[in-house]
C-alpha cells in the first residue's frame, strides 16, 4: 500500500496552495517528491494511505500532569473528549499565547495515568483548512502527525531550512526546542562530540562549518518518512469525527495493512493456518456425523428387513415398518392405534367426565364425534394430552375430529 506524505504549508491553505508532498510505494522507501496544489497530488484510491505533516514552526509543546483519575479506563468506557478538552483549556491557559478555544490539542501516544503527559499544540483554524482543502481535492487524511516530536530515546539534532533562514531543532524527553542556526545558538547548546548532527543538504556546508565536525545527510523527503512512522496521531477531540470519509479510510487502510504490510505476514499466515485447521476440523466432524447418521439407517433398515423379510425394496424404513406392523395386527385380530376401540379409549381418558356426543363417525382411521359442546381451551387441553401418546384432536364445525398423527 502506498503513502501519500503531505506537508501542511505554513499559511492559510486554499485550493490554489502549493503542498509539498513524498510518495513512498511501501512505507517504508521514497518513490517520488514535489509540489503542487491539492487537485494535483497523487491519488491511488483506496490504495493509497494520506498523512499530513505538520511543520515543527508550528507546533508547541507542553507538559502537563492531568489530575488522577481523568485518564482512567474501564471496558467499554473511557473519559469523554469534552470533559478531557476542558482540563486541558484550564491547565494550559497560563501557558499560550493565544486562548485556548482558538487552538487545538493533542495528547502524546498512550499517555500514562500517573506520569506528566505532553500536548501538541498549533492553530485550530489553520489546521482545519488544510485539512478541508485535501478533502475537497479527494484525498481525505487518515492520520496527522508531528515533523518532529518529543522523544524517550535520548537527545538528536538536526538542521532545517535553507541557507539564511536554517534552524536547529532539538528533540529530547524533555521537549522539541528549535533555535536559529548561529554561532550564538552553536555555543549555547554545545552539543557533545559523541552525539551525531544530521543535517538537509542545503544547510549541511553551514552546519559543518559551524559545528565543526562533519553532518549526516538527510534529504525532506527522509524525515517526512521518518516522522510518518512516527506513533503519533493529532487527530484528536474534535477532529476524530469531524469526516466520515476519514472514518472509513482508516479503516480500509488499516485491513490493507494487514492484508499487504510485511510485519503483519506472520500474521496472515497464522490466521491462514487458524482457517484451515478449523475448514479441516469442521468437514471432519461434518463426515463423522454424516457416518452415524448412515449407520442409524443402516441399522433400521436391517431391523425392518430381518423383522419383515417379505419387504425386498426400502423406501421409507419407519412408514414402511409401520405399515407392516398394522398389516399383522389386522391378520391377527389385534386392535391398532388407528382402530376405532383405541381412538374411544384415548379420548375417554382425557374428555371430561358426563360427556357424551350424539353421533359417532368412523371412517379410514378418522373418529367424528358429534354434538359435543366444548370451550376452545377445553378442546386445547385435551389436545395437548394426546399429542405425545400419537394422537392429534382437532374441530371441525360441530364435531371433534381424532386421529392417529404418529407411533406413540
Amino acid at each position: 500500500m502506498s503513502t501519500l506524505i503531505v506537508t501542511l504549508p505554513k499559511v492559510q491553505a486554499n485550493p490554489a496552495t502549493l503542498f509539498d508532498y513524498v510518495l513512498s510505494p511501501d512505507g517504508q522507501h521514497i518513490g517520488e517528491q514535489s509540489s503542487a496544489p491539492a487537485a494535483l497530488l497523487p491519488k491511488k484510491g483506496s490504495a493509497q494511505e494520506v498523512l499530513a505533516l505538520v511543520p515543527v514552526q508550528l507546533l508547541s509543546w507542553h507538559q502537563v500532569q492531568l489530575p488522577k483519575g481523568i485518564l482512567a479506563r474501564r471496558l467499554f468506557q473511557t473519559t469523554s473528549p469534552q470533559r478531557l478538552r476542558a482540563v486541558l483549556d484550564g491547565l494550559l491557559e497560563d501557558h499560550l499565547l493565544d486562548e485556548p478555544a482558538l487552538l487545538h490539542f493533542a495528547l502524546e501516544p498512550q499517555p500514562q495515568a500517573d506520569a506528566p503527559v505532553w500536548v501538541a499544540a498549533c492553530d485550530r483554524a489553520w489546521l482545519q483548512a488544510a485539512l478541508q482543502v485535501l478533502e475537497q481535492a479527494g484525498l481525505p487524511v487518515s492520520r496527522i502527525v508531528p515533523a518532529f516530536a518529543p522523544s524517550s530515546l535520548g537527545e538528536s539534532l538536526q538542521v532545517i531550512g535553507e541557507p539564511g533562514h536554517a534552524q536547529i531543532v532539538c528533540t529530547a524527553r524533555g521537549g522539541v526546542s528549535v533555535w536559529p542556526l548561529s554561532k550564538a545558538t552553536v555555543a549555547l547548546l554545545s552539543w557533545p562530540e559523541d552525539q551525531r548532527i544530521v543535517a538537509e543538504p542545503g544547510v549541511a556546508a553551514l552546519a559543518e562549518q559551524l559545528f565543526h565536525r562533519p553532518v549526516e545527510l538527510a534529504s525532506i523527503a527522509q524525515q517526512s518518512l521518518l516522522a510518518a512512522q512516527s506513533p503519533w496521531d493529532l487527530a484528536q477531540f474534535d477532529l476524530v469525527n469531524s469526516s466520515r470519509a476519514r472514518t472509513w479510510k482508516q479503516l480500509g487502510l488499516g485491513l490493507g495493512r494487514f492484508m499487504k504490510a510485511p510485519a503483519w505476514r506472520a500474521a496472515r499466515l497464522s490466521l491462514l493456518a487458524l482457517l484451515l485447521i478449523h475448514l479441516v476440523g469442521l468437514n471432519t466432524w461434518a463426515w463423522k456425523e454424516q457416518a452415524a447418521i448412515n449407520a442409524k439407517k443402516t441399522a433400521i433398515r436391517e431391523v425392518l428387513t430381518r423383522t419383515f423379510p417379505s419387504v425386498r425394496v426400502v423406501v421409507d424404513a419407519p412408514i414402511q415398518m409401520n405399515r407392516e406392523l398394522l398389516a399383522l395386527q389386522q391378520a391377527n385380530g389385534a386392535a391398532s392405534g388407528r382402530d376405532l376401540e383405541s381412538l374411544l379409549v384415548h379420548f375417554s381418558s382425557v374428555a371430561p367426565a358426563g360427556l357424551a356426543p350424539t353421533a359417532i363417525d368412523f371412517v379410514a382411521g378418522e373418529l367424528r364425534l358429534k354434538g359435543v359442546a366444548l370451550k376452545p381451551d377445553e378442546v386445547a387441553a385435551m389436545a395437548f394430552k394426546l399429542k405425545p401418546r400419537g394422537y392429534g384432536l382437532s374441530t371441525e364445525g360441530e364435531s371433534l375430529l381424532i386421529k392417529q398423527v404418529s407411533a406413540p
